[in-house]
């Protein structure tokens, strides 16, 4: 039976993929670049700030693009929801969850600094009794560590949870942890990744198909 949902930010429950480009591009402008077009980067949003710099600077060597990263940040952090929204179906997702009486939280990679801002502004802050954040514990994803940790907080056992993800790295923390795992595939997945390889229990199209897999696995509390 599952008892809690923990959700990855960037990519599964937010598409903040417009204001992190236009941090990028911002900071290409800076160095009098042009524009790279979303398609470039937006396949990298979920693997971090380097990774994004990486392909918005592709013909730069790593010691060039190391230094951009933290204007980089401190660009995103001037303009951090602007465009971002929760993914097509997810308000009501959440909703269905909320009323159900499952446990929420967030289990991402990106650092406190920038999380709780995006959330206070989404509305979202209030609605997560778990944030677990990037910067928040020594280790973070792909090692189970901040997924146990959520776990323990939310005083659930590991086997009564599910992790939520759009990275490789979402499905292996889960599954080092001892939770259940499902793919979405509507996250920031590049054409060289299949997220049905990634082992997980589910590989969702649309945040919906969260509560059609809890219903048909009959895993979801319902209410009393």
């Amino acid at each position: 039976m599952i008892r809690a949902v923990l959700f990855d930010l960037d990519g599964t429950l937010l598409d903040t993929a417009p204001d992190l480009i236009r941090a990028v591009n911002r900071l290409r402008a800076l160095h009098h670049l042009s524009a790279v077009p979303t398609a470039q980067v937006r396949p990298y949003v979920s693997k971090g700030g380097r990774a994004m710099i990486n392909a918005a600077f592709p013909d730069w060597d790593d010691a060039a693009r190391e230094p951009l990263l933290q204007p980089f940040l401190d660009l995103y952090r001037e303009q951090i929801v602007v465009d971002t929204v929760l993914f097509d179906g997810f308000e009501e997702t959440l909703l269905t969850l909320e009323r159900r009486g499952v446990a929420l939280a967030i289990v991402t990679n990106k650092p406190a600094w920038l999380t709780q801002p995006v959330l206070i502004e989404t509305r979202l802050a209030q609605r997560f009794g778990v944030v677990i954040c990037g910067d928040s514990l020594p280790d973070k994803k792909p090692h189970p560590a901040p997924v146990l940790e959520a776990c323990r907080l939310l005083g659930v056992d590991p086997a009564q949870a599910v992790m939520v993800g759009d990275d490789a790295r979402d499905i292996e923390a889960a599954r080092a942890a001892g939770t259940r795992s499902v793919a979405a595939r509507f996250g920031y997945c590049g054409d060289d990744e299949n997220p049905d390889a990634w082992n997980a229990d589910a590989v969702i199209d649309r945040p919906a198909q969260l509560i059609d897999w809890l219903d048909a696995s009959a895993n979801t509390i319902r209410p009393p």
